[in-house]
């Protein structure tokens, strides 16, 4: 029986490396895009809220000092 002698060179280890290196680098990615959205998903209510309260008083009260309500 004839062994068959296969050896990993430095050309085909960098390779995988630069390949692991682009896979880890898209994931980092990802993982950071998720948890942005979920972030914002989580607080999209409470966002709206505050926003609709401070326009509401940059509407209502300079209407209310100049008597137009």
């Amino acid at each position: 029986m004839a062994e068959e002698v296969t050896q990993a060179g430095p050309i085909r280890m960098t390779a995988i490396n630069n390949m692991m290196n682009s896979i880890r680098y898209k994931a980092q990615i990802l993982a950071r895009t998720t948890k942005l959205e979920s972030g914002i998903m989580g607080k999209g209510i409470i966002g709206f809220a505050i926003g609709l309260l401070v326009v509401l008083l940059l509407i209502v009260i300079p209407a209310l000092l100049l008597g137009a309500i």
